[in-house]
């Protein structure tokens, strides 16, 4: 897998995960400086792997899958970044997010970990999308080859309507 970052190569921390595998336990913090264990989550699932809210592509990222939220009933949306609890608050309050829940990874880098979303250069996520679904199993792997382009939004939407 080749990733790069503004057209100069990256390297992820560890192996890509794949479809089929379970979804490894990871701990986040929320908002409000709480934390979200893994094993909390159920039933269908997207995970993010966004850099930074504060960047454009992030930010149009997200909001877009605010609106795809609404849509989705039976599908929760999670966004994961390393930025700082507060910053991913004021974001969520900017846009009247009430549709995609936001995690910080930056305490533990567990869900890097859990889903070798780690740039090593750039000390961020690399942009990622993860479908799971209900028995936790990875449905859709997605490591948008240049971490400042979107991900496949129509392979996405696909997938989760399909489960």
């Amino acid at each position: 897998m080749n990733i790069t970052f503004q057209g100069n190569p990256v390297t992820l921390q560890k192996e890509a995960v794949k479809i089929n595998e379970k979804m490894q336990p990871f701990t986040a913090v929320k908002n409000d400086m709480s934390e979200l264990k893994s094993e909390e989550t159920s039933g269908k699932r997207i995970f993010l792997s966004v850099p930074s809210l504060d960047t454009g592509v992030c930010s149009m990222e997200v909001a877009k899958f605010i609106k795809y939220a609404k849509e989705l009933k039976d599908v929760t949306v999670y966004a994961v970044s390393m930025d700082l609890p507060f910053a991913l608050d004021r974001w969520c309050q900017a846009k009247n997010n009430e549709n995609v829940i936001t995690l910080s990874d930056y305490k533990y880098h567990s869900f890097a970990n859990a889903t070798a979303t780690y740039v090593e250069e750039l000390g961020l996520l690399t942009r990622a999308v993860f479908i799971v679904d209900d028995e936790n199993t990875i449905r859709y792997v997605e490591y948008v080859n240049e971490i400042t382009e979107e991900p496949n939004y129509d392979a996405v939407l696909a997938c989760i309507k399909g489960l």
